[in-house]
């Protein structure tokens, strides 16, 4: 059994292996025992678990939420998430809004939660980072590539902290099992391969038929930059990624998480090339994203293939998500409850294991890598040091998945310069790169 990484002398590695990148070594920093003003926008059921571990902490304060639905807020006051989970909060010390700029005119807020969906977390990250504010901004990072360049930009700019909700990057065993594949322990990886499956046949989300927006929500709001369109309850709390105005599907959701750690565990930043297939081929919802996608990228020196489906639920050896490294030694096989190595020959052998609690493997949602996650950022707005998952990296881990959406959607295979962040010899695909805005909402 491997020895378990301690999450005090996890955040002290973290900590020692930070570089200060001068732009960040002349912006404020606060005293150590100052606390960390907090503003919360998007109070959903991620919001809400990403401000409940903000709430634990001692060095850090929740002053203001912003959702564009009341019902949302109501749910956060009342100190419970969707999920039912215990919220700490004060709501006689939290001011409300309903438009995220409000917040941000707030000189006494330190930083911001951006926990909207998708297709909402550009123009907050990049005007929280223009109002002096650090940013934890979910996965995926942005909608599209040119809104993920920009946050980017926004970030180094302004000199702001800009941490990405890609917490598995916190986690002692996705990063012992990182340094393992790098270090070679498993031998030459030419092959790798992550999936998600699942099973919502037949009626996945279902059809329900537009109707008036309900009670508390500004329906044009919640809609900002994306096209107007009736409200309909599938575009809306629980199933918006399923729709390309808003998000990208289980491709962006759950793809950008095991492209983050293969990216981290292989040494590369981004694919040469991404060709995915698949469709809408079982679930009678009204769903526009694939219900089946397999996509192959192309790295130097391996290939990684990713596939999500919502038609069967029995994945690679039975496990409904996870990555397996394969190399000339052994095949590693991780997912959020561990690692496991299998030696090249010996299938039915496990050697090296690091497998995290039975609790934490039955209620993943209350993983300690979450929390870290949090620790991690917090840790950094006061010493200005990048955090584990700045924006730029989560920016490479959120480009490869949006390109594979973009083969899916054209059809052809895409070749990416990496360096220039342009499609090859495809002006279609290239056009996919970003999306039109909504009038009067503009990228900066």
């Amino acid at each position: 059994m491997t020895k378990r990484v301690e999450r005090r002398d996890f955040l002290k590695t973290v900590a020692a292996a930070g570089v200060v990148p001068a732009a960040f070594a002349t912006g404020e920093v606060l005293g150590a025992n100052e606390r960390v003003r907090v503003g919360v926008i998007g109070c959903g059921g991620q919001g809400n678990w990403d401000l409940a571990d903000f709430a634990r902490q001692p060095n850090a304060e929740i002053v203001a939420l912003c959702d564009v639905y009341q019902g949302s807020i109501d749910d956060t006051l009342s100190n419970k998430d969707r999920k039912n989970q215990e919220i700490r909060l004060d709501p006689g010390r939290v001011q409300v809004y309903k438009d995220f700029r409000r917040l941000l005119e707030r000189r006494d807020v330190d930083a911001v939660i951006v926990a909207t969906p998708d297709h909402w977390h550009a123009l907050p990250t990049i005007m929280a980072c223009e109002a002096g504010k650090d940013v934890y901004v979910e996965k995926p990072l942005a909608l599209t590539i040119e809104e993920g360049r920009r946050m980017v930009e926004a970030a180094r700019k302004h000199k702001r902290v800009v941490q990405v909700g890609t917490q598995q990057r916190s986690a002692p065993h996705f990063r012992r099992a990182a340094e393992m594949v790098r270090a070679g322990e498993i031998g030459k990886v030419a092959r790798v391969h992550a999936w998600n499956v699942g099973n919502g046949y037949p009626k996945g989300i279902g059809k329900p038929p537009d109707e008036a927006p309900p009670p508390g929500l500004d329906w044009d709001l919640y809609l900002g930059p994306a096209p107007k369109v009736p409200f309909n309850p599938s575009r809306f709390l629980g199933s918006f990624r399923w729709f390309w105005d808003y998000s990208g599907g289980m491709m962006t959701d759950w793809g950008v998480h095991h492209i983050d750690i293969i990216h981290w565990a292989m040494g590369v930043e981004a694919p040469a090339a991404v060709a995915a297939s698949g469709g809408k081929f079982g679930l009678e919802d009204n769903r526009e994203t694939p219900d089946t996608l397999l996509a192959v990228f192309e790295y130097p020196g391996f290939v990684l293939s990713y596939e999500n489906r919502e038609l069967n639920a029995r994945g690679e050896d039975a496990r409904g998500y996870g990555i397996n490294f394969y190399g000339t030694s052994g095949t590693l096989f991780i997912d959020r409850s561990g690692f496991e190595i299998f030696p090249e020959g010996e299938t039915q052998k496990t050697v090296t294991t690091m497998r995290m609690p039975a609790m934490r493997m039955r209620t993943p949602r209350v993983e300690e890598s979450h929390l870290d996650h949090v620790c991690n950022f917090l840790d950094c707005v006061k010493s200005r040091q990048l955090p584990i998952s700045d924006v730029e990296t989560g920016h490479r881990s959120t480009t490869a998945p949006h390109l594979a959406n973009i083969s899916f959607r054209t059809g052809r295979k895409v070749r990416w310069d990496a360096a220039r962040e342009q499609i090859l010899g495809d002006p279609e695909a290239a056009r996919l790169l970003g999306k039109k805005y909504r009038a009067p909402w503009k990228l900066a």
